[in-house]
């Protein structure tokens, strides 16, 4: 991989809208609709979110953000990369930025929430590699059989 920068963007940008409506309807088609829980574009540019981008020479690969739920504890959102940066690393980098955030707000946890089928076993083994161990449905989540949640006690990040 050559140049990879993860940093703060802007959603609305034409590319990132692109890569979101892919991150939705990747969303949609496998799980039922009732748990996709994906941000939408407004509810990524809140003031309570912070949103990065992964680019390589200015071309977009992935994108990720975390929304404060409470001081001491974040969540992570619409982690997504691109259909043709996969297996490269680009989640990987996006969540140790995310992570880094989250740590220099202070904060002691960071969960999610993301599917329990197959189409969402590369990002649970990410997430997983990274010190997440399942937990309970948290926040406004209820337990559903399509969803996976996990938590991550900052104290233990590996990324």
């Amino acid at each position: 991989m050559r140049a990879l920068t993860v940093g703060p963007e802007d959603p609305r940008s034409p590319d990132i809208v692109a890569l979101l409506r892919a991150h939705l309807t990747f969303c949609h088609e496998t799980s039922p609709p009732e748990d996709v829980h994906a941000f939408d574009l407004d509810a990524l540019t809140g003031d309570a979110v912070t949103f990065v981008a992964a680019r390589e020479d200015g071309v977009l690969l992935g994108v990720g953000a975390v929304v404060r739920l409470h001081p001491d504890h974040y969540e992570i959102k619409s982690m997504h990369t691109a259909r043709e940066a996969r297996g490269r690393g680009v989640a990987r980098h996006v969540l140790a930025r995310l992570l880094e955030v989250v740590l220099a707000e202070g904060a002691g946890r960071v969960s999610l929430e993301t599917g329990s089928m197959e189409a969402f076993a590369p990002a649970r083994a990410l997430y997983r590699a990274a010190g997440f161990v399942d937990c309970p449905p948290f926040g406004t989540y209820r337990e559903s059989p399509s969803s996976a949640f996990l938590t991550l006690d900052l104290a233990r990040a590996r990324v």
